[in-house]
């Protein structure tokens, strides 16, 4: 077999133990994000974002459909990669985009402070950390869906 065709492993379903656990982070993290006031549809705008920068279809198309269920529009589904030239987001929204791709490209950015400082303006330390545990699920989501090549179904 050429390593081209190699077959990827599902982590998912390779080690569901694991996978599970990661599931209860998930759920936990978002039950204390919808606690500490975080909108669902913010949520999963920053879920999308981090999905999109870290290339995971799987992702995209699930957290896109959960934003429809929340009550998003298409019109700013179409502009979460170009959120920062459209007037659609709020200055939370914004802030909140823009710690998602700072997390998500960490290597790159470090979190700059000016984009810490603002979301810390934008939302209470609760909210700030349960948004940024749902920034670590997602992307630790991302990983698992990019390695295994997983495909919206």
């Amino acid at each position: 077999m050429d390593v081209m065709e190699a077959t990827r492993v599902q982590a998912t379903t390779a080690a569901p133990e694991l996978y599970r656990k990661l599931l209860e982070l998930h759920t936990a993290a978002d039950r204390a994000a919808v606690d500490a006031g975080l909108e669902r549809r913010l949520l999963e705008l920053v879920r999308i974002r981090a999905s999109q920068l870290n290339g995971c279809a799987f992702c995209v198309d699930l957290h896109s459909t959960a934003a429809v269920e929340a009550g998003e529009t298409p019109r700013r589904l179409h502009a979460v990669t170009v959120w920062r030239d459209t007037p659609f987001f709020t200055s939370r929204e914004r802030a909140a985009l823009a710690l998602a791709e700072s997390m998500t490209l960490l290597s790159e950015s470090h979190v700059p402070d000016e984009v810490y400082a603002v979301a810390s303006t934008e939302f209470d330390q609760a909210e700030l950390a349960c948004l940024m545990w749902t920034l670590t699920v997602i992307n630790a989501f991302n990983r698992l869906g990019v390695a295994g090549r997983l495909s919206p179904v």
